[in-house]
């Protein structure tokens, strides 16, 4: 038998065709589960010296960070910010892993557009990050208050998702399954939600209900190595799910792309956010969606805030987990004295 992968490069597609006599659209029936698998087993678990490469480029992803802290200010376009960020990791002589998001429209995930003119009272999503000499990723992000300071309504939020940040790291250790840090997270988001009068009711079955998607619409991180996301071009659901455990297709849960249990040696991601997004609540609010949980008059007070993600790597270790590369300011006081 030949084994063969997920072809996603023209050229692959054209030359697996013609080796095997087919059509290029047949190509992706000869992708090999048995091999894919085998590849998957291999590339989760990193040795000592892919964690160096991935440190490496967290290094210089750090000061990526700490430089858009520093550039950050009113009457500057995203584009200025972001052009001086990316030539910081070229300077290096080093390529980007993922194309860089910085947005004051911060509530539309993975946003590539940087043509905003940034104001006082707004926050910037600043998602980047560099690649190894090896191509090993990183990738961190900071939420940055465009005036150097957050108000009373940001911080309460941003210090929320830091909590949820905070609580879920230290919940991850071998054998816990990453969909119930995930549900962690979406827990203490809806805690701190329920504490400023956004949420109410019981947390139970609010979560149960899915009011937290209304506010997390996406999963709390991915695995980390050679990709960014990584190995996803295998297929998502052999590297983040098992025979066992299963994509949930619900709203907010079918985006998760790692649920399986976590061993030793994995790197991952832990990114939770807040996400206000109008149409969505407009939406949820029209269809009388949560009424029982949401309070949509008192949210209405909060909209135009966008959106706030914290995001580290992280290391699953045989104890419990360490969070790789330098530390990058994510406290309150922290980002407002840079």
């Amino acid at each position: 038998p030949v084994h063969t992968l997920p072809c996603y490069r023209p050229d692959q597609v054209l030359r697996l065709a013609r080796l095997f006599s087919i059509q290029p659209e047949q190509v992706h029936y000869l992708a090999s589960e048995a091999l894919i698998k085998a590849i998957v087993g291999q590339r989760s678990v990193k040795s000592a010296a892919e964690v160096a490469q991935i440190e490496s480029a967290l290094e210089v992803s750090a000061r990526m960070h700490r430089l858009a802290m520093d550039l950050t200010r009113p009457g500057l376009y995203e584009r200025q910010v972001v052009a001086q960020v990316e030539a910081l990791a070229r300077a290096e002589g080093l390529d980007l892993a993922f194309p860089t998001i910085f947005s004051v429209r911060g509530e539309i995930l993975h946003n590539p557009y940087h043509d905003n003119l940034m104001q006082a009272g707004q926050m910037a999503v600043h998602d980047s990050g560099a690649e190894s000499s090896l191509r090993y990723a990183s990738d961190i992000t900071r939420t940055i208050p465009v005036s150097g300071r957050f108000d009373t309504r940001q911080r309460e939020l941003y210090q929320i998702v830091l909590r949820a940040q905070k609580l879920t790291i230290a919940a991850i250790r071998p054998q816990v399954e990453f969909r119930a840090i995930h549900r962690l997270a979406c827990r203490t988001l809806l805690e701190g939600l329920r504490d400023i009068g956004l949420v109410r009711g019981d947390l139970d079955q609010a979560l149960e209900a899915g009011v937290h998607t209304l506010f997390f619409q996406c999963g709390l991180g991915h695995m980390l190595g050679l990709d960014v996301h990584d190995m996803e071009a295998l297929g998502e659901d052999f590297v983040g799910y098992t025979d066992q455990i299963r994509r949930n297709p619900a709203f907010g849960w079918k985006s998760l792309r790692l649920a399986r249990p976590l061993e030793a040696g994995f790197v991952l991601t832990v990114e939770p956010g807040i996400y206000l997004i109008d149409q969505l609540i407009e939406q949820f609010a029209a269809e009388g969606r949560f009424r029982d949980f949401v309070d949509y008059r008192r949210l209405e007070s909060y909209r135009g805030i966008g959106g706030i993600r914290i995001e580290d790597d992280v290391l699953v270790t045989p104890e419990g987990c360490r969070v790789l590369g330098p530390a990058i300011p994510r406290e309150v006081d922290e980002i407002e004295s840079r």
